[in-house]
């Protein structure tokens, strides 16, 4: 981390971070030992930084086991109630920062959007129980998106991620625009998705982002990452409908994987992600600031 920098630590992270130092030093700087605890670091970097969709997840997935049928409260109205008790928790426990939080209010209102459209035009359905709901979508459907903007924020201070040859922020707010404009035209006129997606590998291809782990900073292509994270999330899409938290219109009569082929409109919102988030945390280039320093233990912490 950076000392001073926008994306220091929270409270418990500057804890969780002193400690883990403390035994990864003891870990020699080679051989498989050394790797080892690489990977664990970043799988544990990860994990931290999904946090708040993890803990979402589960609520849903819990209550598509236990919550009891003919229950007073319904359970979209609980589903609402536990993300908005994880969102509070989050922000008064300083696991999430205010100046995130602005983040992932913008994405929970941009997917709110689309969800009252897609579901209009029935893309997909919510159960109809509740009263916590604008039109036909639950309130905890924005939270959904909230959780991948939590994502992205945390992930981007986490690693330190920087950005080798970043594209110029007003091109990509255009691509991220006709992207979004798309998801709600190709209803009426023709689908522009594959014309996009060359779009975003071209304006998107020569960019590397370098992160860091632990003693060692790495390289990833931009594109590779956005793919890894569209898998994830159509993963947790399958675990969410098959909990019906909402369903497909092939789904109704059965529950089936989602397709494949929303692996491509998963990739696609996370162009409109990392531009959401690039407007606040502006991409630096790897030669800028100290990549590999460690945040000093009295270093000043965000918001």
């Amino acid at each position: 981390m950076l000392p001073g920098s926008m994306r220091s630590l929270t409270a418990v992270e500057q804890f969780l971070d002193e400690r883990a130092h403390r035994f990864l030093e003891r870990a020699p700087a080679g051989g498989l030992r050394w790797k080892l605890a690489e990977f664990l670091v970043f799988g544990l970097k990860q994990a931290w930084a999904c946090i708040f969709g993890a803990l979402l997840l589960a609520v849903i997935f819990g209550a598509r086991l236990w919550y009891p049928d003919g229950a007073a409260l319904a359970r979209n109205d609980f589903l609402t109630l536990a993300a908005v008790v994880i969102q509070v928790v989050m922000v008064a426990t300083r696991l999430e920062t205010l100046r995130e939080l602005r983040v992932i209010v913008l994405f929970h209102l941009v997917g709110t959007v689309m969800e009252l459209f897609k579901t209009d035009v029935g893309s997909w359905s919510y159960e109809a129980d509740g009263v916590l709901r604008v039109g036909a979508v639950p309130l905890f459907s924005g939270f959904m998106y909230a959780a991948v903007g939590s994502y992205m924020v945390r992930v981007y201070r986490l690693f330190d991620l920087r950005f080798a040859r970043y594209p110029r922020r007003w091109i990509t707010a255009l691509v991220a625009l006709g992207i979004y404009v798309n998801f709600f035209s190709h209803h009426y006129i023709f689908d522009f998705r594959w014309v996009l997606l060359a779009a975003v590998i071209l304006v998107f291809g020569r960019c590397v982002m370098h992160f860091r782990v632990f003693r060692r900073s790495f390289r990833m292509p931009l594109l590779a990452a956005f793919l890894l994270v569209a898998l994830f999330i159509w993963i947790a899409e399958n675990i969410a409908t098959w909990s019906h938290a909402w369903l497909y219109p092939s789904q109704l009569n059965g529950w089936h994987l989602v397709s494949l082929d929303k692996l491509l409109s998963w990739f696609l919102l996370m162009i409109i992600s990392v531009v959401l988030v690039a407007w606040v945390y502006k991409p630096l280039p790897p030669e800028e600031g100290l990549t590999g320093a460690r945040l000093p233990a009295k270093a000043k912490r965000s918001d």
